[in-house]
């Protein structure tokens, strides 16, 4: 499946990823800005954002807007957190209320994340695992909600619920590396909590991937198929690149540091993603090991 594709939040990470990869494979991508922009590179054409969005004439609409979270939970921040997620799926599902029936696109993939599922130690997490507790399940379960309102005006609704995203140009990645490269590199916590990642490249690639299977709806998990404890994962990045992983961060420490978003670097999620895998989709970094081979190559190399 191709045609138009448009994309919230094309111009983030994610986005640009999955707009290259999109129109490289003939989709024809529109972006969305608040301000007036000209089309470049893989974006043909710029929509302004309001609080109807025009969705005409596209077949597809994929939702990757969302203020990050990683940064401290201020009153002011959580407004901005819940407005930026479950805000701008209410304002999509205006967009699309406005269209005839026939008019409408046929699917939305809406973000999500793994947050959904709390804190939840060794339990292997999948689709059909229920939500968990705390502050970022409960403003992911809203999120679902009113992506899951956007279905009853007929589009097929796809929630990829996102890992941890590993990119050489990702917020994620970057400040992993500042540490080790300083040699500064260790455990969070006790180590032992599940991290669930996957290479941006994989991510673009399965969320095309499920637009183009008309069967598939609801949660899915964006996630590699190897999830990686915290203290595997730092000791295998400490070793790509030739530091060490000695010095560990004590949970204390995090709290005092970054508040209640602490909470999200120590919980577990052991996350599967069952539905990529029964549908078909081809990890090209499956492995950690992978993936980290490629993003500290290009690193060196940019």
């Amino acid at each position: 499946m191709n045609g138009q594709l448009g994309i919230v939040g094309a111009s983030g990470f994610i986005g640009r990823e999955l707009a290259r990869q999109a129109a490289e494979a003939g989709w024809v991508v529109h972006g969305f800005s608040r301000t007036e922009r000209a089309a470049s590179g893989a974006i043909a054409h710029w929509r302004e954002w309001t609080e109807a969005p025009d969705f005409a004439g596209l077949d597809a609409i994929v939702n990757l807007a969302g203020e990050p979270v990683n940064q401290r939970w201020t009153k002011a921040r959580q407004r901005l957190f819940r407005d930026s997620r479950i805000g701008v799926t209410e304002r999509i599902a205006a967009g699309i209320g406005r269209l005839s029936g026939s008019g409408r696109p046929s699917v939305l993939v809406n973000a999500s994340a793994v947050g959904i599922y709390g804190n939840r130690g060794d339990e292997l997490l999948d689709e059909s695992s229920a939500p968990g507790c705390g502050y970022l399940a409960d403003l992911c379960r809203d999120w679902e909600d009113a992506a899951d309102r956007v279905a009853e005006l007929g589009p097929r609704v796809l929630k990829w619920r996102i890992g941890i995203v590993l990119g050489r140009d990702g917020d994620a990645f970057r400040q992993m590396l500042i540490p080790f490269r300083l040699g500064l590199g260790g455990r969070l916590g006790s180590g032992q909590q599940w991290m669930p990642w996957i290479h941006v490249e994989d991510l673009a690639a399965s969320i095309l991937h499920g637009i183009g299977r008309s069967g598939l709806h609801g949660a899915v998990n964006g996630s590699s198929p190897q999830p990686e404890r915290n203290i595997d994962f730092t000791r295998k990045l400490g070793a790509a690149l030739r530091r060490p992983a000695l010095l560990p961060v004590p949970a204390i420490g995090l709290r005092a540091l970054l508040g209640d978003f602490a909470g999200v670097i120590l919980a577990s999620q052991r996350v599967i993603p069952r539905v990529l895998l029964e549908n078909e989709f081809h990890f090209r970094y499956p492995t950690l090991e992978l993936a980290l081979s490629d993003l500290l190559t290009s690193s060196s190399s940019s």
